[in-house]
């Protein structure tokens, strides 16, 4: 590495506490840590290849950088962008700088983006491919059961803990984003699945320091994210559902058909664990193209 380009590299100490600052103070997952250290390498090379000391960067600066990778989706942009401001919110309050010069960086319009929702009859049907003769049946039946049943994000799911459900009062604690705690209720029906899937659970030999996570892999330890999105994948491929979906699509579909069948906005913003209502009103544009399609087959002038 050349003199110039050490020159202009954010201090690793300020990368450091930055760092602690995301972990500790913002409690973020390891995934979103992962992409706001990727949003600041971004920044780094372009600070070290235009020679720009981090703390005297201008807002032009930061408008030809974004005009730079404006190549890549608006949805990315739009993430490295929050990144950059997060990370010069930081310098604020760290005192490092007086203000931000990203206050002002505007961020790209995004279109509202609407998932899939499955078919109350396509997850019935991704349930009647499970084999139950199999080991894993009555573990991959509470998977579904859960995710659609209480709209968990598949994080929250492969974390859950035994010590965490409620079985008589029929509720479980759940651990979100940023490690804010929600109480979620639990149907008659998943009950019964997760007990299912506990008898043979109990036939396990688990290993050590995994004997309160809810749902296991073939060699008793915690079952991975990736390991759920096969399994959702290969179950929708074995019941002919053709829509691209993943274990959120199922959290889509709870959120869906409850509001199509009359919950109220703010009940399903908790379920869900939005820390704010704009997030979930996403789920009421949804709903209105159910309520489209059924005025346009139901009413009488739309039936000529």
């Amino acid at each position: 590495m050349s003199k110039v380009s050490k020159i202009y590299k954010i201090p690793n100490s300020v990368i450091q506490r930055y760092h602690a600052f995301l972990q500790l103070e913002k409690s973020l997952s390891d995934n979103t840590l992962d992409a706001y250290k990727h949003d600041l390498k971004i920044l780094e090379e372009y600070l070290v290849n235009n020679e720009i000391d981090y703390n005297k960067i201008t807002l032009e600066d930061l408008q030809k950088l974004t005009a730079a990778i404006d190549s890549v989706c608006k949805r990315s942009v739009a993430r490295i962008i929050s990144g950059i401001k997060a990370f010069y919110k930081f310098c604020v309050i760290d005192k490092l700088l007086e203000s931000s010069p990203a206050d002002l960086l505007e961020q790209p319009k995004i279109p509202r983006y609407l998932p899939e929702v499955l078919s109350v009859e396509e997850i019935e049907d991704m349930i009647a491919a499970i084999d139950l003769s199999s080991s894993m049946g009555h573990r991959n039946v509470a998977i579904i059961e859960t995710l659609y049943g209480s709209g968990l994000r598949v994080s929250e799911l492969v974390n859950m803990q035994l010590s965490n459900i409620n079985f008589d009062e029929k509720y479980m604690k759940i651990t979100g984003k940023g490690s804010k705690q929600r109480f979620v209720p639990l149907s008659d029906n998943t009950i019964k699945q997760i007990k299912y899937w506990l008898y043979d659970r109990n036939l396990m030999h688990i290993q050590p320091k995994h004997e309160d996570f809810l749902f296991l892999n073939y060699g008793g330890t915690q079952l991975s994210r990736e390991m759920v999105f096969k399994i959702i994948k290969q179950l929708a491929e074995d019941a002919g559902v053709r829509k691209k979906i993943s274990p959120h699509t199922l959290r889509h579909s709870f959120a869906t058909h409850l509001l199509e069948g009359g919950a109220n906005l703010r009940a399903i913003q908790q379920l869900l664990g939005h820390s704010s209502i704009i997030t979930t009103e996403i789920y009421a544009h949804l709903s209105m193209n159910f309520l489209r399609e059924e005025i346009i087959y139901y009413h009488p002038r739309n039936r000529k």
